[in-house]
């Protein structure tokens, strides 16, 4: 590195985004993901012990998993490279390798190479690293934002470890917005900032788990803000609110908050009450929700709920949240407006949802063996073990129904779905009755 290089460097540290500036530089300094990274879990322990394997890094924006590269970067022995899969090109790609070939064969080091947005790569940039990864010139480290199963070669995630990670806790947010405003050395403490409780918890709610979108409003309100007649910078709510681009409707202290709205927003749906249902969605669009988060909810709701009452509430409730990833707001308004409608006017029932419960908690608690004429027998050797020997094809049967044991012997006779006598549910009550009479 010349003079120019280091200068440069200096510069870009220096002048970098609050958020880039408070990356944590160790473990112990990660907020959140206790579940991939607390002490006993085996990505610390890899990390500690210098002995990592390819990994890929999958969560949501804002959840750490370039932090988390950056980290491994600074406690591990090997050479640490990094590349942008949206402006990486072959060319970038076979340099690396380059280097890394010779780094192993003339200094026995490893390179471990950082792939940020790895599903942009496309299947051949993909399986041009497969090689490398293989035979250890490479050991990979892929973020992405989407699920890896995927959008990254089956090849690489059989050779990888996948590492999913969640959105941040509001008091994860909160500690790190507090040590931003007050870390002078990184952070806005030298400016004199001082961050309200009110603003804190605001900021730290609103940014949905991202912290990056948390300290970029943090950094924007210190910046943009004149100092009071104490000589400090004070980030109030309202400067919070403006920042973030979130308007604070739901925001106040009497509770109407973001979990009541969603909650209340749930419920009328679950109710049948259609205009509540609306108005809530129009709250918590006014309020900047991420409205993919809403057309989830509705998802879940529609399952939940109506079951099948309405079997198409789920078809609307899908459709919607397609569309909503298409269209975008403004417009996305519409057919979340739709689905919330629909599923609140629909039939209701939980019967599919109480089913399931029941059956995991069976699960959990019988030990369980298929009956034998239900077992595969499309295989050599499977009717010397009996296998699928008196299983009754219930095509061959009146109706396309036989009365035969489907439940394993040690649940016979348990019952999971009981279908109520609200929408279709009726109608399967009344093909079931149907069916078992004339059997």
């Amino acid at each position: 590195m010349d003079l120019f290089d280091y200068m440069k460097e200096q510069t870009l540290e220096n002048e970098s985004p609050l958020a880039s500036r408070m990356r944590p530089r160790t473990l112990e300094e990660v907020a959140g993901q206790e579940h991939i990274i607390g002490k006993d879990k085996l990505l610390y322990r890899a990390i500690k012990a210098d002995k990592l394997g390819s990994v890929i890094f999958y969560g949501p924006p804002g959840t750490g998993k370039t932090t988390l590269a950056k980290v491994i970067a600074n406690t591990t022995s090997s050479r640490f490279q990094q590349i942008n899969a949206t402006v990486a090109g072959k060319k970038d790609m076979e340099e690396v390798v380059k280097e890394a070939q010779q780094h192993l064969g003339m200094y026995g080091k490893k390179t471990i190479l950082f792939v940020d947005e790895i599903h942009r790569f496309n299947k051949g940039q993909q399986d041009y690293l497969l090689p490398f990864v293989e035979d250890g010139t490479l050991i990979l480290i892929g973020a992405t934002t989407e699920n890896p199963y995927f959008e990254v070669n089956g090849a690489l995630i059989s050779r990888s470890i996948v590492f999913e990670l969640k959105p941040l806790k509001k008091e994860d947010i909160c500690k790190l917005l507090e040590r931003a405003a007050t870390d002078t050395e990184r952070g806005m403490g030298s400016y004199g900032a001082v961050l309200e409780d009110e603003a804190k918890e605001f900021l730290a709610d609103i940014s949905g788990g991202d912290a990056r979108a948390a300290l970029n409003a943090l950094e924007l309100g210190v910046l943009t803000t004149e100092k009071s007649e104490d000589g400090k910078i004070h980030i109030d709510l309202e400067t919070a609110s403006q920042c973030i681009q979130k308007r604070v409707a739901r925001y106040d202290k009497t509770g109407d908050n973001h979990y009541d709205t969603i909650s209340a927003f749930i419920k009328s749906m679950r109710g049948s009450d259609p205009d509540a249902a609306v108005f809530y969605l129009a709250k918590m669009l006014y309020a900047g929700e991420d409205i993919k988060f809403i057309a989830r909810r509705i998802m879940i709701c529609a399952a939940e709920d109506v079951g099948n009452a309405d079997p198409q509430a789920l078809q609307v409730a899908v459709a919607a949240a397609q569309a909503v990833e298409r269209l975008g707001m403004p417009e996305a308004r519409i057919p979340l407006a739709q689905a919330v409608t629909y599923v609140a006017s629909a039939p209701k029932s939980n019967a599919a949802y109480l089913a399931v419960d029941e059956a995991m908690e069976a699960v959990r608690s019988v030990k369980t063996t298929v009956p034998v004429h239900l077992q595969d027998s499309h295989y050599k050797g499977a009717a010397k073990m009996g296998h699928g020997i008196g299983y009754q094809y219930a095509h061959d049967y009146p109706n396309h129904y036989v009365k035969q044991q489907y439940l394993p012997s040690e649940l016979e006779g348990r019952v999971f779905y009981r279908p109520t006598d609200n929408g279709y549910e009726q109608e399967i009550q009344e093909y079931f009755r149907k069916i078992r009479e004339n059997s």
